[in-house]
């Protein structure tokens, strides 16, 4: 499975149609060319939500969280190469106008609040896109 991530977890609460998994730290983040911009590689416990309307899932159950790689890479262009990017035009623009570097710096950095904010309020548009199965761990 080339095109997916996947995480071992533990159903930690179902709420109608959403299931709640634990999931931690794994060994393979060792390897993965991510750990350094990854959430899950911070040795803590995260917790994710998964859609499934089979209704055969039970608290404590122990499962497989499967995703697309596309979203770690969206995700790390969102949080991380958007933001450096426009923080870099900033400073660039603002010393091409002979601004203060201080000041370049500044805007740059305060620039980041309403990007950020932007993301905040496009939350649940982004909750589409970052979108989690969930397997039985004893069905594979």
């Amino acid at each position: 499975m080339g095109n997916t991530i996947e995480h071992c977890g533990v159903v930690e609460r179902i709420e109608g149609h959403t299931i709640y998994v634990r999931i931690a730290r794994q060994p393979a983040c060792g390897g993965c060319q991510a750990k350094s911009v990854c959430i899950t590689a911070s040795g803590k416990e995260q917790v994710i939500e998964a859609t499934d309307y089979s209704g055969t899932f039970h608290t404590n159950e122990s499962v497989i969280l499967e995703g697309k790689d596309s979203m770690g890479l969206l995700a790390v262009l969102l949080a991380f190469v958007i933001p450096l990017a426009l923080v870099t035009v900033i400073i660039f623009t603002g010393t091409t106008l002979q601004w203060e570097e201080s000041s370049s710096a500044l805007a740059g950095l305060l620039l980041l609040f309403p990007y950020y904010i932007i993301l905040y309020f496009f939350r649940n548009t982004l909750k589409k896109k970052f979108v989690f199965t969930i397997k039985k761990l004893n069905d594979i």
